[in-house]
């Protein structure tokens, strides 16, 4: 239960900043993940934050341009999380913090994409 949580809270994350990352009218899964895939060591097993990731995860943030940008990455981010398995939620929950990033909501599975501005 705790890693499908975390799961939730990385590809929450994940949208919210992999929705910032392009400039077009709709994001793919494969771009939001793919600037995250730095970060999938610490998601899993915590440490030091490498620097690509959080290269990837300030990218995405800058590039948030939209609301459905920010909610498509969102529910991205849960389906690729559940997939790949093992995302530690606290580690996923830090990572904005880690990288100093401001993230005006809770990195958490619980956050509801819809609600998400």
């Amino acid at each position: 239960m705790a890693t499908a949580k975390l799961v939730c809270a990385l590809i929450l994350l994940c949208a919210v900043l992999s929705a910032t990352m392009l400039s077009v009218d709709a994001l793919s899964c494969g771009v939001v993940a793919g600037n995250l895939a730095p970060c999938l060591t610490y998601l899993k097993k915590g440490g030091p934050v490498p620097p690509p990731c959080c290269k990837g995860v300030g990218a995405l943030n800058s590039a948030a341009k939209t609301t459905q940008d920010r909610r498509d990455a969102c529910n991205c981010l849960k389906q690729t999380a559940s997939k790949i398995g093992g995302v530690n939620a606290g580690f996923a929950a830090a990572l904005p913090r880690a990288c100093r990033v401001n993230i005006p909501y809770k990195i958490s599975t619980s956050t509801n994409c819809t609600s998400i501005k």
